[in-house]
C-alpha cells in the first residue's frame, strides 16, 4: 500500500488538546531512552530499506543528553517546546485509529513435556530480510522476508506449512507453550515473558518473520459474520479460538504471517521496539514509519479512550519506538501498555478513534555572527 499524501500543518502547542496537563518528564525519559539508537542509526547509510534519520532529530537528542539526569515536568515541557514544532496531519484517510499491545506472561518450558507441546521457533538460518526491520511495517513489497536457496530468494513457508512441519528437523525449537493460541498471541504482540516450570522467567523478542503479509483474524471473523464487532477483544478472541481447536487453527492460518523469536539477556528489563531500544509502558507508540521517523515525539489524543486514565480522555506525549505489520496510515498508532495481566486487559479493549500530532525537531539556530574586528596597525591600507 503506497503512502498517501499528507500535509504537516503548523500549529501552536496551545492548540494541542491538554498539552499543558501531561507529564512531560515521563515523555522526556522515554525520548532519551531511544536517543542512543537514533544516533547509531543516523551513522548508517540510507538504502532502499532504510530511510535516513533526520539530522535535526539527532540534534534534539544531543540537547536532551545535555540536560540533568533529573528534570521537572516544567523543565521537560520547556525542552520539547524549545526543540520541536507541533504539526497536525491533514489527509484524506478516515479518522485515526488507536489500538494497544503488551508483553504477555505465558507459562512454558524449554523442553517438550506435559502440556507444553507447541513450539516457539528461532529464526531459520536461511531467512533473509528484504527490507530493514525499522521499516517493515511500511514496506510496499510483497514479502518483507524470504528464504535463501541455491536458485535465489523464494517465499518462506506460510503459517499453515510451518504448523504442518516445514521447520521440523532444523533444531529451531526455542521454547514450548501449552497451545497454538498462546503462540499466536505471542507472535501478535512481538515479545513476551515465559514462566518456566521452576518459576524462572525468560524474556523472548521478535527476531524476524516469514515475510508473508499480516492478516487480522479478528477482522476476518467479523467480515465473515462469525463474530460481532462490538464483542471483539483479545480475551474474547482467545476463548473463541480455544473453544474448538480445529476451527481455531483454521482461522489462525488465515494469517499466513509467522514470527520467530530469540531469548533476551537476563538483565533485560523491558521488551525492545523496532529500533532495539527498550519500550516504555504508556509512552512507547508503534507507528507507520513512512510518516513518522522512529525516535520522534508524537502526541496522541483520543477523547473516547477513557479506560486508561480513570475516565479521562487519553491525551499523552509518546515516542515512536516501534512498528507493526498492521500499523499502516498517518494517524494509526499502537500504544504499548506494558507487561502482564493488567496491561493485557488495557490493550485488549483498546480500539478507538484518535488523532496524532507530530512534533518535528526544529532546525538549530545559526551561530550568532561575530562582530567585525578593527584592523591593527599592520593591516592598515590592505
Amino acid at each position: 500500500m503506497p503512502a498517501m499524501p499528507v500535509k504537516f500543518v503548523a500549529m501552536s502547542f496551545a492548540d494541542i488538546p491538554a498539552w499543558a496537563d501531561d507529564d512531560h518528564a515521563a515523555a522526556l525519559a522515554a525520548f532519551r531512552s531511544s536517543c542512543p539508537r537514533v544516533a547509531a542509526l543516523a551513522k548508517l547509510p540510507a538504502n532502499a530499506g532504510r530511510k535516513p534519520v533526520p539530522a535535526d532529530l539527532v540534534t534534539a537528542c544531543e540537547a536532551a543528553a545535555a540536560l540533568p539526569a533529573k528534570v521537572t515536568k516544567a523543565q521537560a515541557k520547556t525542552f520539547f517546546e524549545r526543540h520541536f514544532e507541533p504539526r497536525r496531519l491533514v489527509h484524506d484517510a478516515a479518522q485515526g485509529l488507536l489500538t494497544g499491545y503488551y508483553e504477555p506472561l505465558i507459562d512454558g518450558s524449554k523442553q517438550r513435556e506435559g502440556r507444553f507441546q507447541t513450539p516457539v521457533y528461532r529464526r531459520p538460518a536461511d531467512l533473509v530480510n528484504v527490507v530493514d526491520e525499522t521499516q517493515r511495517g511500511a514496506s510496499p513489497v510483497a514479502f518483507t522476508h524470504m528464504r535463501r536457496t541455491q536458485a535465489g530468494l523464494v517465499p518462506h513457508a506460510t503459517r499453515a506449512e510451518i504448523e504442518k512441519g516445514a521447520l521440523h528437523g532444523q533444531k529451531l525449537e526455542l521454547l514450548y507453550l501449552a497451545d497454538p493460541v498462546d503462540v499466536f498471541f505471542l507472535q501478535v504482540q512481538g515479545s513476551g515473558r515465559i514462566r518456566l516450570p521452576d518459576g524462572t522467567i525468560v524474556r523472548v523478542h521478535y527476531d524476524g518473520k516469514n515475510g508473508h503479509p499480516y492478516t487480522s483474524i479478528g477482522r476476518y471473523l467479523i467480515d465473515k459474520g462469525m463474530f460481532a464487532a462490538d464483542k471483539m477483544s483479545l480475551g474474547a478472541l482467545g476463548k473463541w479460538l480455544r473453544a474448538d481447536p480445529t476451527r481455531g487453527q483454521k482461522v489462525m492460518q488465515q494469517n499466513a504471517s509467522y514470527v520467530f523469536f530469540r531469548e533476551l539477556p537476563n538483565d533485560a528489563d523491558a521488551p525492545l521496539g523496532a529500533m532495539l531500544s527498550p519500550l516504555t509502558s504508556g509512552r512507547s507508540l508503534a507507528v507507520d514509519p513512512r510518516y513518522h521517523p522512529l525516535g520522534s515525539p508524537v502526541y496522541v489524543s483520543a477523547t473516547t479512550l477513557t479506560h486508561v486514565q480513570k475516565g479521562k480522555p487519553f491525551n499523552r506525549l509518546m515516542i515512536a519506538h516501534d512498528v507493526g505489520s498492521a500499523i499502516k496510515g498517518p494517524e494509526r498508532g499502537d500504544i504499548y501498555f506494558g507487561s502482564g495481566e493488567l496491561a493485557g486487559r488495557l490493550a485488549g479493549v483498546t480500539k478507538h478513534p484518535g488523532n496524532l500530532f507530530v512534533l518535528v525537531a526544529r532546525k538549530p539556530a545559526p551561530p550568532a555572527a561575530r562582530p567585525p574586528q578593527a584592523k591593527g596597525p599592520r593591516q592598515a591600507g590592505q
